[in-house]
């Protein structure tokens, strides 16, 4: 009988060990496999915050024109995108009516400005336009042809912006000649004047 008594003794011991063990065992993989899939979580979790260069890259951009000269252009960048910043001479806006019976949208009615640009000019102030450089046919920068009638664009060219990749043409107020591959006007970004000489790009003041 005795021997039997120990027998069971160790017998339930044994089992009591087993199950410490098991639980032990138990316990260790599920912290190990939490701090798994918590290490596999943040990179997810981080790479879906925005980047502080990301947050720049939309922000408003502030120019000075104070030196731009009648007939240039300047070249800033907002949100990765080359926008032109173009003093106009009297010439130039006297030229633009002229085109309007070779444009697709002379009257600007495709919406691709701000109200305060839907005119003839597509500015707020007419000497001055800023419009995104990229051309609306396969996302070209076009180059900036202020000379008349060169032999390459033809007698009835009166400056504007031709795009090398495909030929499409646009005006002094980037607006798109008809018979070329760009389908709509060149983009006016939402701008505003915050003097006389300073254009904050990127952000109007809700003016619409």
């Amino acid at each position: 009988m005795a021997s039997e008594t120990v027998a069971t003794q160790c017998s339930f011991s044994t089992d009591n060990v087993d199950k410490k063990k098991r639980r032990l065992l138990i316990a260790g993989a599920s912290v190990v496999g939490g701090a798994g899939v918590a290490a596999l979580a943040v990179p997810f979790v981080t790479s879906m915050s925005p980047s502080a260069r990301a947050l720049a890259a939309g922000a408003p951009v502030e120019v000075d024109i104070s030196k731009l000269a009648p007939g240039q252009l300047m070249t800033v960048e907002w949100r990765g995108k080359p926008v032109w910043v173009v003093s106009r001479t009297e010439e130039t806006l006297n030229n633009l009516p002229k085109n309007d019976a070779h444009l697709r949208d002379p009257q600007s009615e495709v919406p691709q400005q701000p109200e305060y640009a839907q005119n003839e000019t597509r500015s707020i102030r007419p000497e001055v336009l800023v419009v995104i450089g990229i051309c609306t046919h396969l996302g070209c920068s076009p180059t900036y042809r202020p000379d008349l009638a060169p032999a390459d664009l033809g007698e009835s060219w009166l400056g504007g912006f031709f795009c090398p990749c495909h030929g499409s043409r646009f005006d002094f107020a980037g607006r798109v000649f008809q018979g070329v591959p760009a389908p709509t006007n060149l983009e006016i970004p939402p701008h505003q004047y915050l003097s006389d000489s300073r254009i904050l790009i990127g952000e109007d003041g809700g003016a619409a």
